[in-house]
C-alpha cells in the first residue's frame, strides 16, 4: 500500500496537509482545518440562500403594486407557508432581513462566490444592516473582514 498522499489541486484541506512526526498534532490540525472549511462552506451557502430569498421577495414586490403593504403581505403569507414546511427560521422578521440584505448588498453574491475566505458571517451582515449610512457601513464591513472582528466587536 502506498503511504503517499496524492494532492489533487482541488481540495485545500488535502493540499494543505503536511505530515509531521507528531501524529496527535497532525490529527488535531486535520480536525481543525476540516471544521473551518465546513463552517466556511455552510456560511457561504447561508449567505447566498438569504440573498436569494431577499431577491425573490423583491422581485415579487416589483411584480405587484410596489406598495409597502403589498410587500408586507407577501412576506406574511410566504412566512406562514415556509414555517409550516421547514420549521422555525422563516418568520416574518427573518424574511424581512433577507429582503433588506438583498437591497443593501446587491452585489454580495458575486463577492461571496469569489472571495468566500474573507467572508463575514450572516450574523455580521445582520449587524451591518443596522448601519444606515452607506459609507459607514462599507467601512465597518471592510474592517470587520480585514481585522476578523467577531460580531460582538463589530
Amino acid at each position: 500500500m502506498d503511504n503517499k498522499l496524492q494532492k489533487t489541486g482541488q481540495n485545500s484541506l488535502m493540499d494543505n496537509f503536511v505530515k509531521t512526526d507528531d501524529i496527535l498534532n497532525d490529527m488535531c490540525g486535520i480536525i481543525e482545518s476540516s471544521q473551518k472549511a465546513a463552517y466556511q462552506a455552510v456560511n457561504t451557502t447561508l449567505i447566498q440562500r438569504n440573498w436569494l430569498l431577499g431577491y425573490r421577495i423583491a422581485e415579487e414586490e416589483l411584480g405587484g403594486d410596489e406598495r409597502s403593504e403589498y410587500g408586507l403581505r407577501v412576506i406574511k403569507e410566504i412566512s406562514k407557508k415556509l414555517t409550516q414546511r421547514y420549521g422555525k427560521g422563516y418568520d416574518r422578521s427573518n424574511l424581512y432581513h433577507c429582503l433588506k440584505f438583498y437591497k443593501t448588498f446587491p452585489e454580495i453574491v458575486d463577492t461571496v462566490c469569489r472571495q468566500s475566505n474573507s467572508l463575514l458571517s450572516w450574523s455580521h451582515y445582520r449587524a451591518l444592516l443596522q448601519v444606515k449610512d452607506h459609507d459607514a457601513r462599507a467601512w465597518y464591513e471592510k474592517e470587520a473582514a480585514e481585522q476578523t472582528w467577531s460580531v460582538r466587536t463589530l
